[in-house]
């Protein structure tokens, strides 16, 4: 286990060398320049995400989708996640996770056109669509789509499933004294309930569970921010110094600041927000709309809501905190997130723990039906049931193992994910302008695709 360990630690910092940090960020800016700031659109994207597109083909609604979507990203990525990145590359990580998620807004734009572009229909009606298909239709490349549906499938496993499970028990074994054996297999029957409903399941709990979660936990940080309201001005100007310093600071970093920085804030964003990852175009693409810049527009409201919103204030509220009180325990991002919100008194734990909790579970979900379709992707159909029922088994054992190597894991899988997507999205970029030029900058968004 150490050699893996080891194995997997050196391998995620090989992928997020600069290499990758220049693809992906390279990839932000060059889609927001490429159409023309789809930014700016971003509230017409959360007006449209409201609204239902009648009886346009799909499968789920548009907020059923982006609330599928948002169930997998808005997950411990945006709590421990943030906390990891600070911990280990410094207060600057915070402004390169928020960085990620602003100019990611046009990737995630531009993943959920061509997931909407490309989708096929199968015989039983349902739409299917991602990276893969785009991969396969728009690029003739099928044989970087069946590895990217490789690389899904065992990040799901690892990150979208296991270590979200694990985190749960953890949490009841440390607030409650519950045995993991026992909250393990409650949450596998609970992860089973949902998903043998597919996606109309999924989304109806996710459509449930996500505007709750996040509003208590938003409302919780911004409490504690308000609460540490004199350190807010310190904390920003700390957050912008060491983003770009070449000096170490904090999380008794090696090397350069700015370099550590960079790779864990965009790292961690990527995480968190998806943007670049090739995983919330898989939902996007059962989604009822008109044409596929009306759901381009709602998915990036996704990354929004995750990074430019969530994380950001995650970030004000540990930064602020170490401030505040300089005693604190900031080189393990698990402690440091409980410590921040342990200062407020009964609710402040309450609202971690529920947070917490709500944001794995949902995670589990969405992330169950990403994986489920690279199955299918691979193998139709036929191999969906026992897919599931492997899904709850490792729900069950990610329950009650120790995942010390997770994280890294999860680096290194996001970003072999991310390849091939981003190579779609590049490569198809004239199509993405072509799409958005006929719908969006024509001013034809209500325009029914044929």
């Amino acid at each position: 286990m150490q050699d893996m360990q080891l194995f997997f630690n050196k391998l995620s910092g090989l992928l997020w060398g600069w290499p990758m940090i220049i693809l992906l960020l390279g990839t932000h800016i060059f889609l927001t320049i490429r159409l023309k700031f789809p930014q700016r659109k971003i509230f017409k994207g959360i007006a449209l995400s409201v609204k239902s597109d009648g009886d346009s083909k799909g499968d789920v609604s548009q907020f059923g989708a982006l609330a599928t979507a948002l169930a997998a990203t808005i997950g411990t990525g945006n709590i421990i996640g943030v906390a990891t990145a600070v911990s280990l590359g410094g207060p600057g990580a915070v402004l390169w996770c928020w960085l990620s998620g602003v100019f990611g807004i046009a990737t995630k734009y531009s993943e959920g056109l061509l997931a909407v572009k490309y989708r096929v229909k199968t015989s039983d009606g349902t739409m299917l669509g991602g990276p893969m298909y785009a991969l396969e239709r728009g690029l003739g490349m099928k044989w970087l789509a069946v590895l990217f549906c490789i690389f899904t499938i065992i990040a799901a496993l690892g990150i979208g499933c296991s270590v979200q499970s694990n985190s749960i028990s953890t949490m009841l074994r440390e607030t409650f004294n519950v045995s993991p054996y026992v909250s393990g297999g409650i949450l596998a029957f609970m992860v089973a309930l949902v998903i043998f409903f597919g996606i109309r399941g999924i989304a109806r709990v996710c459509g449930f569970l996500v505007p709750f979660m996040a509003f208590f936990y938003v409302l919780g940080c911004i409490i504690i921010i308000l609460m540490n309201a004199s350190y807010l001005g310190k904390a920003v100007s700390l957050i912008f110094e060491s983003a770009f310093s070449l000096k170490a600071v904090g999380g008794g970093m090696a090397g350069g600041g700015l370099m550590v920085a960079m790779r864990y804030g965009i790292a961690r964003g990527l995480f968190s927000n998806e943007s670049g990852m090739g995983s919330a175009p898989i939902v996007a693409a059962a989604a009822k709309t008109k044409n596929p810049v009306r759901q381009a527009l709602v998915s990036a409201t996704g990354t929004f809501w995750d990074t430019v919103v969530v994380c950001a204030l995650t970030g004000l509220v540990l930064v602020t905190s170490i401030l505040k009180y300089p005693g604190i325990d900031y080189s393990d991002g698990a402690l440091l997130t409980k410590m921040a919100f342990s200062k407020i008194s009964f609710f402040g734990p309450l609202i971690l723990n529920v947070g917490l909790i709500t944001f794995a579970f949902s995670t589990i979900l969405g992330w169950s039906y990403y994986a489920e379709k690279a199955i299918e992707y691979l193998g139709g159909k036929r191999v969906i049931v026992y897919y599931r029922i492997i899904w709850i088994v490792a729900v069950f054992l990610g329950s009650v193992a120790k995942l010390s190597m997770i994280w890294d894991l999860a680096d290194s899988m996001n970003a072999l994910m991310a390849i091939p997507n981003l190579v779609s999205l590049i490569l198809l970029s004239g199509v993405l302008a072509s799409e958005t030029k006929k719908y969006l900058w024509s001013g034809r968004l209500d325009e029914i695709s044929n």
